[in-house]
């Protein structure tokens, strides 16, 4: 940020040679007092007497008796405070990636970093830091700091023009030892952007909470069913049967909640290790087909395969790709169309850096997604409708699981869809090298 130094005014310079004579003022006296015993003792002219003295006062306000010291051709003040920050301040302050600002002790900007210029917008020095922060909490920080208090920190929210969490790192700067608690010669402001952590948080405490309640739910019907058993159905030997069999799928319901919730977990701990190996896609399709076929005959639904001719093969963990299939074949059948089709393709296709890829996609020809619902589809625990979600037995995770194994896999997931046009669902995964050949169980 280009700035223009105060000591470089006129007013500025005025102040140093004012200076530059007062810190000279014995040496003067001295002078003067030179001057009037040589116009008594030895009949000097009085006017050459005065000249002199002005002579000597006019080098002592340019320096040459008492100015002060020079650092790279820029004046220090010899006495009293630095009213800039100095060079080396200004590069440690640039190389940080967090907004930084520097401030005189009541709040004046004197340097802010690229950082900050790019975040805040440009500035212009001399203006109070109130006028690129507008944070009540902050400026009084600011003015604790300046009168004497060390470090303060201050965490403030933004709602526009999108919403992001701040916390604020003020410290006062003191240039020399002095005793008590003085007023800071610089202080400086670091701000450091909190908005995706805080965004985890809140994420993690939903979390917890929908997990609460999926689980509390079937537990609570457990519960009441016990309870009823042991109680006034102790005997009753015709809705024994029938709420045994309740038990049995709210205990299900429990046991796939889990298992999810397990899965995912595995997944988020490997989330930075991505898998090298070489497996067959076109044989995991086969397989989910095979497997989803009891559910398929119970919607009445067709599977329909069109696998591109040519190799498949793509780096991945077969484990989780057979996951990822069958949670997007398993929707296709639970919230498709009842008695509808089911297609499943497979082909290569090249991915944005021209790596070669193999493109999986799982359409139906269901009602569709309504598209404000497109954007959160992979959210934990996120339904479109929660009713219909336990009746077909689904957790809310199954998406929420897809995303992170192909992002596990560095691969890409696309949603399209139309309200009555179905759905479609694509996973894009980088092929494997062609030396390699896939590492699976037949």
């Amino acid at each position: 940020m280009a700035e223009t130094d105060e000591d470089d005014r006129p007013e500025g310079r005025l102040a140093r040679m004012l200076g530059r004579v007062r810190s000279s003022r014995w040496l003067l006296a001295a002078a003067a007092g030179l001057a009037v015993l040589a116009v008594a003792l030895y009949e000097v002219p009085p006017a050459a007497a005065l000249a002199g003295v002005v002579v000597l006062a006019l080098v002592a306000a340019a320096g040459g008796l008492a100015g002060p010291a020079r650092i790279r051709g820029k004046p220090v003040r010899a006495a009293g405070t630095p009213v800039w920050p100095d060079t080396g301040m200004k590069l440690l302050v640039e190389v940080m990636e967090d907004p930084c600002f520097i401030t005189d002790g009541t709040g004046i900007v004197r340097y802010q970093n690229n950082a900050a210029t790019e975040r805040f917008g440009a500035g212009r020095t001399g203006d109070p830091l109130s006028f690129k922060l507008r944070v009540p909490e902050l400026l009084a920080a600011l003015e604790r700091v300046g009168r004497g208090d060390t470090v303060e920190t201050v965490r403030f929210g933004e709602r526009v023009p999108t919403e992001r969490a701040w916390v604020a790192r003020v410290a006062g700067i003191r240039m020399g030892k002095r005793e008590g608690r003085p007023r800071a010669d610089f202080i400086f402001v670091r701000l450091h952007d909190e908005t995706e952590m805080m965004r985890v948080e809140r994420m993690r405490v939903d979390f917890i909470a929908n997990a609460s309640h999926e689980l509390r739910t079937p537990l609570a019907s457990l519960t009441g069913f016990i309870e009823t058993l042991l109680g006034p159905a102790r005997k009753d030997e015709v809705n024994r049967e029938r709420f045994l069999k309740i038990m049995l799928e709210q205990a299900g319901r429990m046991a796939r909640l889990i298992d999810d919730l397990l899965s995912l977990s595995r997944i988020e701990m490997k989330a930075h290790v991505r898998p090298e190996a070489a497996v067959d896609l076109a044989r995991i399709v086969d397989q989910v087909v095979d497997m989803l076929g009891p559910l398929a005959t119970e919607t009445g639904a067709t599977i329909r395969r069109a696998v591109a001719d040519g190799g498949h093969v793509v780096r991945g963990d077969r484990d989780e790709l057979i996951q990822v299939t069958a949670n997007l074949v398993e929707n296709a059948l639970k919230y498709g169309r009842d008695g509808g089709l089911v297609e499943i393709t497979l082909a290569a296709e090249r991915g944005p850096d021209g790596a070669d890829g193999r493109l999986l996609t799982v359409r139906d020809d269901g009602p569709g997604i309504p598209p404000e619902h497109l954007p959160r589809l992979t959210e934990r625990f996120y339904r479109i409708d929660a009713d219909q979600s336990r009746r077909r037995k689904g957790t809310g995770l199954g998406l929420a699981i897809v995303k992170h194994i192909v992002a596990r896999h560095r691969g890409r997931l696309t949603i399209r869809s139309k309200p009555g046009e179905g759905a479609s669902f694509s996973v894009w995964l980088e092929a494997a090298k062609a030396a390699e050949a896939p590492r699976e169980a037949s």
